[in-house]
């Protein structure tokens, strides 16, 4: 992978129109920021065979771990097998062991309508589901989960667990910054973003009757760029407190 990052998308337009709520950034993310990992980016995507390709296509495209959740079902309102297929320019094709999972459980009744499951971009590898044996799938790094998040998220835990070993979490160095308002800080963030173009600084405001900011560095080798961060807010005269990893 490119980077220490994962990417999250989300598909269903009930959770654009407000039906449903969003579960899986934090219960997907919890579970990649637990292993060490971080997340690039979320995504959710309407049900819209289209526009999901095009982002699948380009997200294909990049060197990153991708967890999709939804529109892997047998109704014709479910287009995610087959926009992934066409994202991966592959063609659709039935995966024996997803039929023999389906027949077992369901006997005849996995047709004609529940065996639209198996139908998956040739090439995929299964995820196996615990919550109800039918499982997900994976291809270009892309791993393809249902959306109930009791069935995506241990589906999740797998996929990690197989491919995504435990590695040092990122770093993180920061301090509040009292009664601090940030345009005061500006100069300060200039010149170190010019001396540490590479390193990851961030400034996070709290507003409320005692204003601070929470200025920092995170990621990897950040013991210099920190060090010369506090310099600059004791030249400057500001009040901070401890530093918070």
């Amino acid at each position: 992978m490119s980077d220490k990052r994962f990417g999250i998308i989300v598909i269903g337009d009930e959770i654009l129109n407000g039906r449903r709520k969003d579960r899986h950034f934090q219960g997907i993310g919890d579970r990649i920021r637990m292993r060490g990992y971080g997340i690039a980016w979320l995504r959710i995507l309407s049900d819209d065979p289209a526009y999901l390709e095009a982002e699948l296509r380009r997200t294909m495209s990049e060197d990153r771990p991708v967890f999709c959740c939804g529109g892997i079902g047998a109704t014709p309102d479910d287009h995610t097998r087959a926009c992934a297929a066409k994202a991966a320019g592959v063609p659709m094709e039935a995966h024996k062991e997803f039929i023999d999972i389906l027949v077992d459980k369901f006997g005849d009744e996995a047709y004609p309508t529940r065996v639209r499951m198996a139908d998956l971009p040739k090439g995929s590898a299964l995820i196996p589901n615990s919550y109800n044996r039918i499982p997900g799938f994976y291809i270009n790094q892309h791993y393809f989960m249902p959306g109930f998040p009791d069935m995506a998220h241990p589906m999740t835990d797998w996929v990690l667990e197989q491919f995504y070993p435990l590695i040092n979490p990122e770093k993180q160095k920061a301090v509040w910054v009292e009664g601090a308002i940030e345009s005061k800080l500006v100069p300060i963030m200039d010149r170190m973003m010019e001396k540490y173009p590479k390193h990851k600084l961030f400034s996070l405001p709290r507003l409320g009757e005692h204003p601070r900011i929470e200025l920092g560095y995170r990621g990897d080798e950040i013991d210099q760029p920190f060090k010369d961060l506090l310099d600059e807010l004791n030249a400057g005269g500001f009040t901070y407190t401890d530093s918070c990893d």
